[in-house]
């Protein structure tokens, strides 16, 4: 990886990008110490620390919620919204065409995801600042609360607006990176918890470093099913052309076990985040009832959100996979360059054939994903240990790393080719 770093360091597009990527990373983390004026964070801070709901959201948004800065409500609008636009380019034909109506297509939906995270910003900032931190809030004046508000939002917008222009003019996907840098950068608070921890005898040196190991196996297993590929052999039928004869080369289908990279994990925490979102305008029944239900730290709330992670993640992944990896395009591509799978007839049996083996591809990938997020998810709970890289940001974490490993590579072997052509 560094020799990657080192090599695309001498490629001044790519140092470009690196070095935009790491402009708008400093932002958010500056972002991230400035505290909204008027709230009392001690009291913010003991919120979290009791409710894991919330734990999970101040891990997305790097420390920012837990000490009410100006991007606490981090990117989750943001990522909750397009959740929602993509679930209804499934239902509604319209929404399914204008997906694929090419580059002015694309900058519609991306203009209604945008409209539906404010929305969303505007539902969270509320309920937050008149739910959730109300206590903490050291006046009770219109005016105050209402600037509060506002300055939420208007950084969440900020924070998707940066996200967009990594996306564009950085490295990685701009969302990605946002949350990627918020779980590191509590990294050092963690170990200095745990070294704590053990210090005063609330936990075992042993258990300390059972834990290190665990997840140390659980990153090397990530690493491994984001890097296993099952690859489908495709024969070139041969053609004369004029006095030459084109085709007959052997190729194949690359088919990721995980197709959908980091998204489906992204997806199932910010959705099984929203609950709570809703529960602020509903009173404290309701909020009582989301923390026992859908919170890790009660033994029942923890067999739930558990499970419905799982289903999330395995949904997400097929979601996800049928999005990135059409058959039918792939098997319209090779038939009409004379391209098939040895032993299966060109059309709609390749097509069966394929859907089969990703089907079969992306649910190994996605039951696999869900036990890489249990296995530290458990540890951590039953250790009563509080982290943040765990189970699924451990996902997270590795799943950003090698895509931005990968995009490295992919710009490198691009900048190659243009040399050469040169």
């Amino acid at each position: 990886m560094l020799s990657k770093i080192k090599q695309s360091w001498k490629v001044k597009d790519v140092r470009r990008r690196i070095l935009y990527t790491l402009m708008m990373i400093l932002i958010f983390r500056i972002g991230t110490t400035i505290p909204v004026p008027g709230v009392d964070t001690s009291i913010i801070s003991k919120l979290v620390s009791g409710n894991s709901l919330l734990a999970l959201y101040n891990m997305f948004t790097g420390g920012a919620f837990s000490n009410f800065t100006l991007f606490a409500l981090g990117i989750g609008p943001y990522i909750t919204a397009s959740i929602i636009i993509q679930l209804l380019t499934v239902g509604f034909e319209s929404l399914k065409e204008l997906q694929k109506s090419g580059e002015e297509g694309r900058k519609k939906m991306n203009m209604y995801t945008r409209y539906t995270a404010l929305v969303l910003a505007i539902i969270q900032a509320v309920g937050i600042t008149l739910g959730v931190v109300k206590g903490a809030l050291k006046s009770d004046n219109i005016f105050f609360i209402t600037t509060v508000i506002i300055t939420l939002i208007a950084a969440s917008m900020i924070l998707m607006w940066m996200g967009d222009r990594i996306t564009e003019k950085g490295l990685g996907n701009g969302s990605s990176i946002i949350i990627f840098v918020g779980i590191i950068s509590r990294i050092p608070t963690d170990i200095i918890s745990v070294v704590n921890s053990v210090q005063s005898g609330t936990i075992k040196l042993w258990l300390a470093i059972i834990l290190a190991i665990i997840m140390l196996i659980t990153i090397t297993l990530v690493t491994f099913i984001n890097e296993a590929v099952r690859k489908i052999p495709v024969q070139y039928a041969k053609k004369v052309v004029g006095r030459k004869l084109y085709g007959g080369q052997n190729s194949h289908i690359p088919m990721k076990v995980n197709q959908s990279g980091v998204m489906p994990i992204i997806f199932a925490s910010s959705l099984l985040a929203f609950p709570q979102t809703i529960a602020l305008f509903m009173g404290e029944n309701a909020q009582n009832f989301v923390s026992t239900y859908l919170s890790t730290s009660g033994d029942i709330g923890f067999w739930i959100y558990r499970s419905l992670e799982v289903l999330l993640i395995v949904f997400f992944s097929y979601f996800y996979t049928t999005i990135s990896f059409n058959v039918d395009d792939i098997a319209e591509n090779m038939k009409n360059n004379g391209g098939f799978i040895p032993g299966i007839r060109p059309g709609r049996p390749t097509i069966d054939y394929l859907s089969r083996i990703l089907s079969r591809i992306t649910l190994a990938g996605a039951l696999f994903l869900a036990v890489i997020a249990m296995i530290p998810a458990f540890t951590v709970h039953f250790m009563s240990v509080n982290m943040s890289l765990a189970g699924t940001s451990i996902l997270i974490v590795v799943g950003v790393a090698l895509e931005l490993k990968r995009q490295l590579e992919s710009h490198l072997v691009m900048r190659s080719y243009q040399g050469f052509l040169k």
